[in-house]
């Protein structure tokens, strides 16, 4: 199997390379690999569960909201602080 990868790699290069000497063709052939290869590798992908999904989301919000109210509190001491010291 690691042996048709290869000869299919090289076979794949020998074919870029070979359509690339001519500027418009060769790059509708570079598209056209860069298409499949994409196919191949979105196929590898293990995309999340909607569960998944919705309790990533729920924690990143509840962090941003945890964020803006503690950024929110220093915030205003900070400028308590420097209104006092102004003063």
């Amino acid at each position: 199997m690691v042996t048709k990868q290869v000869k299919s790699d090289e076979t794949a290069q020998t074919q870029v390379s070979t359509a690339s000497s001519s500027s418009l063709v060769g790059k509708i052939g570079e598209f056209k690999e860069f298409l499949e290869l994409s196919k191949v590798e979105m196929k590898k992908v293990s995309w999340p569960t909607r569960k998944e999904t919705v309790v990533t989301s729920v924690a990143v919000l509840v962090l941003v909201v945890v964020m803006a109210i503690f950024l929110g509190v220093v915030d205003a001491g900070l400028a308590k602080l420097m209104q006092f010291v102004l003063s």
